[in-house]
């Protein structure tokens, strides 16, 4: 792998980031940053302030895998976050990258959200010069696998129950992730039909037989 280096300064990290990615020609999904100096205000915020120091590689011929790898580091690095990679998956466009560590919670947030809002940030970065998207899952300890089989499982039993009864069930409101998982599950079953109700965030999935 071909690997271009160089060390820039800036009043602050991001202005120092900002400045390398000019000089490399590149955006920071193509990069690994590592932070050698923070700024310092100094006495009285004049004598002896120091600048920003970065150092920032430019990876050529990444793999998907390395790429959203790259990416994930950087930011969660950059939010003090301690954490490690244990799995990296890519296949289809999709890539899905578990992480483990301390505090997990606090990254997963209030049902997801903070999980959401990261792996949102994340897809963005990767996306935003690509001509094929491609789709990032971020799981915390496995944290969305486990909500994927349990969202699963309900789909059926509801489904079934939409069967007995014959009438509809709106489910309660999910994220657009969440509500893939129940289309997805329930698409291939020949006598039930699901679609989306609402608007954001209050959008749910409606199971009702097929006409």
């Amino acid at each position: 792998m071909e690997v271009q280096t160089i060390e820039k300064r800036g009043k602050n990290v991001d202005e120092a980031i900002k400045a390398a990615l000019e000089e490399l020609g590149c955006e920071i999904a193509d990069v690994s940053i590592e932070v050698i100096e923070e700024p310092t205000k100094g006495l009285l915020g004049l004598v002896g302030r120091k600048p920003a120091i970065v150092k920032v590689s430019l990876i050529k011929n990444q793999s998907p895998e390395q790429e959203v790898r790259q990416v994930v580091e950087d930011l969660l690095g950059r939010m003090k976050i301690d954490y490690e990679i244990n799995q990296v998956d890519y296949e289809a466009g999709r890539v899905r990258i578990n992480i483990v560590g301390k505090d997990m919670g606090l990254l997963i947030g209030r049902k997801g959200e903070t999980l959401n809002a990261v792996q949102y940030i994340i897809g963005l970065i990767l996306n935003r010069h690509r001509e094929e998207r491609m789709r990032v899952v971020l799981d915390v300890e496995d944290y969305r696998k486990k909500r994927e089989e349990s969202l699963e499982a309900l789909a059926l039993r509801l489904s079934d129950k939409v069967k007995r009864t014959r009438k509809n069930v709106v489910m309660r409101p999910m994220s657009s992730q969440e509500r893939r998982v129940v289309h997805t599950i329930l698409q291939e079953d020949p006598q039930i039909s699901t679609f989306s109700l609402g608007d954001e965030p209050n959008r749910k999935v409606v199971i009702s037989l097929k006409k």
